[in-house]
């Protein structure tokens, strides 16, 4: 006889959330929802589940690996679960929101569900709000996106916020200026990059070593790395991505000099679709990634256009909820039978919340305690207990 699992039993990566973590979550995502909505980024919710074709194609390949997929009964066709929200917001904007001007400023906020979890985020399912400024290639729009997200952490009680800045097709760029088309040798390579193995590189490719060891020199806070940038010579093409960075660096440190910039011009993983600029936020005393974003070609799977310059930023909502205090302290009034209504609409309207009593209870400051309230309403007004 098969034993039937504990009902409380969850598979690895899943997790209940409760009281009050759960009311914290939905608050902090208002907020932060409210925060894109003062600068002009407009809510928009896609579905949780897609025809398979729409989320693991072109760009969606970077999260094949980790989609998990199944039949529809309905209509007999292959589905995925998105595993990130970005590729449906790129969706939309190139299909249902194409006729709309541009740039296009949307958020979003949801779960996602991923095959496996990491060392940093072993949960497999969590949730993502992001902001993404659709047709724009200037680096005002990556500017923009940095710093209004920069000011809303800080209004969650977030600060010392950093910024790590890449540039994941330099890396590309240059293996194409070098010759070096072997995608075993090419990934090899990318590998040792994000490893910062220097020995390996030299082992590899003693031409691509020269330039590469200068790139890994260069990671570190931003002034140090653009001096040590300056001096390599570059294609026009690798110069280009470069000078995006710049354009970048430069207008954060003019307009929003309080946060602190690194650069890693050889980092590339978990960027797979991305272009030109990538960032990854960070802030003093929290454990891993607050969110990350980048610059990226927004397209419809189905479609052959070539697309329109994207940029966007999505949050972690978990490492978020880890790295803040529970400020809810809720303010709870135990309402017995027969309370005048007027008086409970009117604290109810200050952000009490009423217990109402079912069944009456002989000792009711003893029975409001029990259910965790902090007052009382009697007589119309309220007393502590």
């Amino acid at each position: 006889m098969i034993e039937k699992p504990h009902q409380a039993l969850l598979p690895p990566g899943m997790v209940d959330l409760l009281p009050p973590e759960a009311e914290f979550e939905a608050r902090t995502t208002e907020r932060l929802i409210a925060a894109f909505r003062r600068n002009g980024y407009e809510l928009i919710k896609p579905p949780l589940v897609e025809f398979e074709e729409n989320l693991v194609t072109g760009s969606g390949a970077a999260t094949a690996a980790q989609t998990f997929r199944l039949m529809d009964p309905d209509s007999q066709r292959m589905l995925a679960i998105r595993a990130d929200m970005t590729l449906q917001i790129s969706r939309i904007a190139s299909s249902r929101l194409s006729d709309l001007p541009r740039p296009l400023r949307l958020s979003y906020a949801g779960q996602v569900l991923r095959i496996k979890g990491s060392n940093l985020r072993p949960q497999r399912q969590f949730g993502q709000v992001g902001a993404e400024l659709i047709g724009s290639g200037a680096p005002a729009a990556d500017v923009e996106i940095i710093i209004m997200t920069a000011n809303s952490l800080k209004d969650l009680g977030i600060t010392e916020i950093s910024i790590d800045l890449g540039i994941p097709t330099l890396v590309n760029t240059i293996c194409g200026d070098l010759g070096i088309t072997d995608e075993v040798e090419k990934i090899a390579l990318r590998t040792a990059l994000n490893q910062k193995d220097a020995a390996s590189i030299s082992a590899l490719n003693a031409k691509a070593a020269s330039i590469f060891s200068v790139l890994l020199s260069a990671v570190g806070p931003v002034d140090k790395s653009l001096e040590i940038l300056k001096k390599i010579h570059l294609s026009p093409q690798a110069e280009r991505e470069l000078d995006h960075l710049k354009s970048v660096v430069s207008e954060l440190k003019n307009r929003a000099p309080e946060i602190s910039l690194t650069v890693d011009p050889v980092e590339i993983r978990g960027y797979e679709y991305h272009s030109y600029l990538t960032f990854t936020i960070f802030s003093k005393g929290i454990r891993g990634e607050l969110g990350r974003g980048g610059r990226y070609i927004s397209t419809d799977s189905s479609s052959s256009d070539v697309g329109e310059m994207a940029t966007g930023v999505t949050l972690f909502i978990d490492t978020l909820l880890n790295s803040l205090p529970n400020p809810l302290t809720t303010k709870r009034m135990f309402v017995p039978l027969g309370s005048n209504k007027e008086a409970i609409q009117k604290f109810m309207s200050e952000g009490w919340i009423a217990i109402a009593e079912l069944v009456h209870n002989p000792n009711q400051p003893k029975e409001a305690l029990r259910l965790g309230c902090t007052h009382i309403l009697q007589d119309g007004e309220l007393k502590k207990l």
